[in-house]
């Protein structure tokens, strides 16, 4: 049974900086894409960071970059998201989401629609004060 737990989140103030954890079980992800999303009360679940498949492109959308980094440990099979210069905007539960095996051409299309993630973290909530 493929597992994803998150953790890391919680209480920050504005300029302040966290860093996310997702750790995976119950299968390899060689070539599956990891990525980062989070939702906001009274919003829509949306992208933040992914990395497409193993050692790949690594995307972020436009209000994160420079701010925000994701990256993998290979050896715990742990992701991360590292959030800097965190602003009152970034609050939301953040989910750490996983495909089944993926093509680079796949990347391209998909990687930032939350459809076509396979697997999903609980979520950890993440709150910034001002």
């Amino acid at each position: 049974q493929v597992q994803l737990v998150e953790s890391g989140g919680g209480l920050v103030q504005a300029g302040d900086s966290l860093r996310l954890s997702c750790t995976a079980s119950g299968r390899t992800f060689g070539t599956s894409t990891v990525g980062w999303f989070r939702q906001a009360p009274g919003k829509e679940r949306e992208f933040v960071a992914a990395i497409c498949r193993t050692g790949g492109i690594v995307y972020y959308t436009e209000s994160v970059k420079g701010r925000f980094s994701i990256f993998r440990d290979v050896a715990k099979t742990t992701w991360y998201l590292q959030m800097n210069s965190l602003k009152r905007e970034d609050t939301a539960v953040y989910y750490c989401a996983a495909t089944l095996p993926v093509s680079s051409d796949w990347c391209l299309r998909y990687t930032q629609i939350p459809d076509h993630y396979n697997y999903w973290g609980q979520g950890t909530q993440v709150t910034v004060s001002s």
